[in-house]
């Protein structure tokens, strides 16, 4: 069984500075908990290396659909498996809501309790509390992509 986890918060940049930060992948361990490594392995995927309440853990993530200043969405390309997207939403000049919606499915005991619990959705919420602290301290992106992709329907 999945679990849905829907969290927003505001920050106090413009639009496209919280979206230029949220694609620089590599920059997540310095405010996502648990998350040691990810790599940048081309325009659409990373590989992610994990510590959640102990349990070590590798996968792959492919982006799915990517418009700059809009949105992100992704899902594993194994296990565990993990969809999501993360919208931005203009408020004023220096102000934009990210909103994040993840599915996964929990896997084993702990991640189950972690479900059950509530941690999980505690633990994304302290995530965009520490993006929040960490673009506002820094005033301004580390970098930027502002590429798309697209779900191709033929494929």
């Amino acid at each position: 069984m999945s679990t849905t986890i829907e969290q927003s918060i505001d920050v106090a940049v413009p639009v496209g500075v919280a979206y230029n930060q949220w694609t620089q992948f590599t920059e997540f361990p310095r405010f996502m908990e648990g998350v040691d490594q990810v790599e940048q392995v081309n325009d659409t995927r990373t590989h992610w290396k994990t510590s959640i309440a102990g349990v070590k853990r590798e996968f792959d993530a492919e982006i799915t659909e990517q418009l700059p200043d809009e949105r992100i969405a992704w899902t594993s390309t194994g296990e565990p498996r993990q969809a999501g997207v993360v919208t931005f939403h203009h408020l004023a000049p220096q102000q934009t809501r990210v909103m994040l919606q993840m599915e996964f499915v929990p896997e084993g005991a702990v991640e189950k309790a972690g479900a059950a619990t509530h941690l999980v959705e505690r633990r994304i919420k302290g995530d965009l509390k520490r993006f929040k602290e960490f673009i506002e301290a820094k005033g301004g992106e580390t970098g930027g992509w502002r590429g798309e992709v697209g779900q191709n329907p033929t494929a």
